[in-house]
């Protein structure tokens, strides 16, 4: 029996193991590596292999360490000095740029410190270029992946402090939330409050909710630096309009020149925003005293990306309103970064213009490297950047510079290969709803060009509101009249095809032919008459019609339509008045006698009727007013009509 078992259990063991599921997915993984030497750590990542992408330049890694005592570092291996004794969290954010996965993922580590052998401290990296506040980013957000925001702020007064910090999230002008809070971070007893900012404002209406770029470019642009402000109570207001969401933290006993870090780890939604050109922001106000109403502003803009590419173009005309941006500047936003093994000198983009824009407005807002605009007419002898406008491109040319490469030697810091050039325009005399796609060509010296993705700037469809009255024909009806008044709804001024919907209350008076009967009759004496009853029928109705139509602008002035309607009798009245008369004889030729009798009948809802149109309109075809003629064929027999009308959309 021994071998018969050891076969069945063989086979038991196979058809386990063949049953097993096995994981189609591996997640990647990177490991904190660490050498310690007393309360000095060097830090070393372990990563995994990355995935070049075709096409693309050289993949690489960017890193954000969280070092468990408040500071941080972008260094791919910082060293960090422990100020004090104990046991601290390490966590560490890795990006995979130009890298065909997904981020590594990471574990925080423990680091105890017991000894103090080193007392070369060195402070948390310096915001004194950014005004005592800074908000920085671990990398752009890609839908369902973590990323971390850090906000930095600094005591800039000769005194201890306590105040606040806001950081607000969740545009409203977007549908769905793109954020989720998962963790914050804090390591100088900051605390979360909860605190009712504006209880009696209402949330935006949808229809003006292009904020982030077009009615509130200016403050856009206004807080682009860090800013300092006066009125609290305007800035939270403005916040609370434009955002859903807040993080609000107290912190106390900040002393003079202290710098402090508060971690966020966010997670972005399944129902985020997919548009790969869309600009999203967060933004943090800093009260340095909470007896005082001065604070800091700062917005911190992202663009949406499917992977981590520092070569790309953005807009943040992603959702606009298009009654409103009209005498609106739209922004563009042109990022790239040297990956070489060297710097580069000069850098140029071949950017696209669609027609739609006004080239003369345009203007720059920001730039890096920061340089000046170069000189007409002269070979510049110092760094500045040169602007073109030809017909269908701007060339942006950035001139003697020095942008190291993220392979180059002896440069840690990633952010330093890093540059943009930000710039806005308005749109143009006569611009139409569509979309439009733009992207740049970017050349480092003499290299080959990395082309961007697409940035497109698109429209909401925005609602339309006419007023619609006129006359109704009916060719085959004796005697009809028939006038309507009503009202119509449709996208706000659509470039070509568009669907439109109505509804129209109709008063129609029409007369029935004449019936007339004749009829031979004996009387009791045996004499034969003529009968002759004649009935005329009047009918009266309210009628409601509902048509549903796709239309088409041939042209700003011409458009022609077509779909189906319903008609529903809503109220009718039927007068009938009926006369007989009595003839002597076969013939009728002498009159007897003559009676009339009239007969009222009333109805509701009893008639329904369907039926196609046709339509042509000339006017203003897409928002104002305009005339119009349409014939629709009723299913039923005899109610063909045509129907003239004026008609004003708002």
């Amino acid at each position: 029996m021994k071998p018969l078992s050891s076969i069945f259990f063989i086979l038991f063991s196979v058809i386990s193991i063949a049953q097993t599921k096995v994981k189609d997915t591996i997640t990647r993984r990177a490991n904190i590596g660490l050498i310690q030497n007393g309360n000095t750590i060097t830090y070393k990542p372990e990563t995994p292999p990355l995935i070049p992408i075709a096409g693309a330049p050289k993949p690489s890694y960017s890193y954000l360490w969280e070092l468990g005592d408040g500071h941080y570092s972008k260094e791919a291996e910082p060293k960090h000095v422990y100020k004090n004794k104990g046991t601290y969290t390490t966590r560490l954010a890795v990006t995979n740029n130009y890298d065909n996965g997904k981020p590594p993922a990471t574990r925080p580590k423990k680091v105890a410190i017991n000894d103090i052998t080193d007392t070369d401290f060195k402070d948390i990296a310096s915001i004194a270029d950014q005004n005592g506040f800074a908000i920085i980013k671990n990398c752009d957000p890609i839908p369902e992946q973590e990323m971390v925001v850090v906000v930095g702020y600094q005591n800039l007064e000769n005194y201890v402090s306590s105040g606040k910090l806001y950081l607000f999230y969740n545009e409203k002008q977007f549908k769905s939330n793109n954020f989720e809070l998962v963790d914050f971070r804090t390591y100088a007893g900051e605390r979360e409050v909860k605190e009712n900012l504006v209880a009696s404002v209402n949330d935006l209406d949808d229809t003006k909710s292009y904020l982030a770029s077009a009615e509130n470019t200016i403050k856009f642009k206004k807080y682009r630096n860090t800013t300092s402000e006066e009125d609290l109570d305007a800035s939270l207001l403005d916040a609370n309009k434009t955002y859903h969401n807040v993080s609000v933290l107290e912190f106390d006993d900040a002393n003079p020149g202290e710098t402090r870090n508060v971690f966020y780890t966010f997670k972005t939604t399944p129902e985020m925003i997919k548009d790969t050109s869309a600009t999203v922001t967060m933004r943090g106000i800093y009260v340095p005293n909470r007896s005082y109403k001065n604070h800091k502003i700062k917005n911190l803009e992202m663009e949406i990306v499917t992977s981590h590419d520092p070569n790309k173009m953005g807009s943040n005309g992603s959702f606009m309103n298009y009654r409103l941006v009209r005498f609106k500047r739209v922004n563009f936003k042109t990022r790239f970064q040297n990956n070489g093994e060297g710097p580069a000198r000069m850098i140029r983009l071949e950017t696209d213009i669609p027609d739609m824009f006004d080239k003369k407005t345009f203007q720059i807002e920001d730039m890096y490297p920061k340089c000046p605009i170069c000189p007409k007419d002269e070979v510049p002898t110092v760094s500045c950047l040169d602007t073109i406008i030809k017909q269908k491109q701007i060339f942006f040319t950035f001139k003697n510079i020095y942008l190291p490469g993220s392979e180059q030697k002896n440069v840690h810091e990633k952010d330093s290969t890093k540059g943009f050039v930000k710039y806005s325009m308005k749109f143009a005399e006569d611009f139409h709803k569509v979309k439009t796609r733009s992207r740049t060509a970017i050349i480092f010296d003499k290299n080959e060009p990395i082309i961007t993705n697409y940035a497109t700037t698109r429209f909401l469809p925005g609602i339309s509101i006419g007023v619609k009255a006129g006359y109704n024909l009916y060719p085959d009806l004796e005697k009809s009249t028939s006038y309507f008044v009503g009202a119509t709804i449709s996208p706000f001024k659509s470039y070509r095809f568009y669907w439109q919907a109505e509804w129209l209350n109709a008063l129609n008076k029409y007369d029935n032919a004449v019936n007339v009967t004749d009829q031979i009759n004996t009387n009791a004496n045996g004499v034969r008459q003529l009968v002759r009853t004649t009935t005329a029928t009047e009918n009266k109705n309210i009628n409601w019609e509902v048509p549903v139509l796709i239309r088409y602008n041939i042209n700003n002035y011409i458009g022609v339509g077509a779909g189906i309607q319903a008609n529903i009798n809503v109220s009718e009245e039927q007068n009938q008045n009926i006369k007989i008369e009595t003839y002597e004889g076969d013939k009728g030729n002498f009159l007897i006698s003559t009676t009339t009798s009239s007969n009222t009948m009333k109805t509701s809802f009893a008639d329904f009727k369907t039926g196609l149109l046709f339509d042509l309109t000339a006017g203003f075809a897409r928002i104002g007013p305009s005339l119009g003629a349409r014939y629709v064929i009723n299913f039923e027999q005899g109610f063909n009509y045509f129907q003239f009308y004026g008609i004003w959309k708002f």
